[in-house]
This record gives C-alpha cells, sequence and structure tokens, in this order.
C-alpha cells in the first residue's frame, strides 16, 4: 500500500478503551505516506479515564502526525471545498457518534469532517466501538452501512458472554479499509469475530 499524496482526515471519539488499537493504524498511515489531519471531539480533549489522561492521548497524537488537531467546530469546518480530504476516518467510532451520524446531527468537529468528506463525494470510513451495536445503535450502524460512501473496518463481537450487544472493529484493518473505499469498495468480509484477548 501507498498512500503517498492522500490526504486523510482521521477523527477520534470517546471509545477510550480502543485508543491503544487505533493509534498505531494513525501511525502506520503516516508510514505509509498519507498526510494524517487529526480531528478530535471534546471528549477525547478532556475527559481522564483509567486508560489514560486526555493529555497522554493528545501528545501521542502530536507525535505520531506533524498536521494540527482539528478540535473544533470552526477549524472543522474548511476539510469542505477549501481543504478536501481524499478520506475521513472515524476510529473510535462510539454508539453516541454513530446514532449522531445516522442521523445528520454535526455537533462535534469529527462529525464536522465527515459530513464535509461525504458532500464532496469522498468516502468515510468508520471503525465502531459501542456496546450497544446489537440494541438499539443496530438501526443506526445499518443506516450507515447502506449509505454511499460510508465503509466500515470489519467489526465483530468483542465478548459476547459478558457484552451480547457489544461490537468493535478490528482495527489492523483500516489501511486495507482505506485502501478499498478509496476505489469505492468496501473491504470484504465485514462482518468477522473479534475477541479480545
Amino acid at each position: 500500500m501507498n498512500f503517498a499524496g492522500k490526504h486523510v482526515g482521521f477523527g477520534l471519539t470517546g471509545s477510550h478503551c480502543t485508543y491503544h488499537e487505533v493509534l498505531p493504524q494513525m501511525e502506520r498511515l503516516v508510514e505509509l505516506g498519507a498526510k494524517v489531519t487529526p480531528f478530535v471531539t471534546h471528549t477525547v480533549q478532556t475527559t481522564d479515564t483509567k486508560f489514560g489522561e486526555s493529555s497522554e492521548w493528545i501528545n501521542k497524537i502530536k507525535q505520531i502526525t506533524e498536521e494540527p488537531i482539528v478540535d473544533s467546530m470552526v477549524k472543522a469546518e474548511p476539510f469542505g471545498p477549501k481543504t478536501p480530504l481524499d478520506c475521513m476516518v472515524i476510529a473510535p467510532m462510539t454508539g453516541n457518534s454513530t446514532s449522531k451520524f445516522a442521523n445528520a446531527m454535526t455537533d462535534s468537529p469529527v462529525l464536522m469532517g465527515a459530513k464535509a468528506t461525504l458532500r464532496n463525494g469522498k468516502p468515510v470510513v468508520v471503525g465502531i466501538s459501542t456496546n450497544d451495536a446489537l440494541g438499539l445503535n443496530g438501526i443506526n450502524i445499518m443506516r450507515l452501512m447502506a449509505t454511499k460512501n460510508i465503509y466500515f473496518i470489519p467489526f465483530g463481537q468483542d465478548n459476547p458472554q459478558v457484552k451480547p450487544n457489544s461490537l468493535v472493529a478490528r482495527m489492523e484493518a483500516l489501511p486495507e479499509t482505506i485502501e478499498a473505499a478509496l476505489r469505492g469498495q468496501q473491504y470484504q468480509p465485514v462482518l468477522i469475530e473479534k475477541f479480545r484477548d
């Protein structure tokens, strides 16, 4: 894979437990030649959890890419016609953001970047991470799967015995999913087994 000359937006939402899986994929994109612009929600910027402090995650992002972090609606707005992206990634994408995206609610820099990318006819690649995917959020996931120019990183149940409604993307398949999306194709198979160690 070679993403030289490609400008990829990389949005992170508040599924803190998956950042350790996601950030290596952001680094891989940079290594593969992509210009990677990070987008973050307010939750990513401000929430400290048992998985790490927000400042630590922000600093790790800054170490991966030299592009400035898009952390406000004002900073996200130019990524429409003025500064178009070749692809917008949202990984991890929470159930909350999934619901908003599927219902055309744009209240974060990440969703603004995704909306602008769709408006430009370019692909949006989604890596879900939600405990409610096979619950009330299932309808929103299916709505996005049926929407033109939205593609999914392969996903599956991460802990079916304890969390039977939970689905998480296999984040290491992100580059291959982007490569297929840039050709207008969904990387397959999209439904997989995913169990945490």
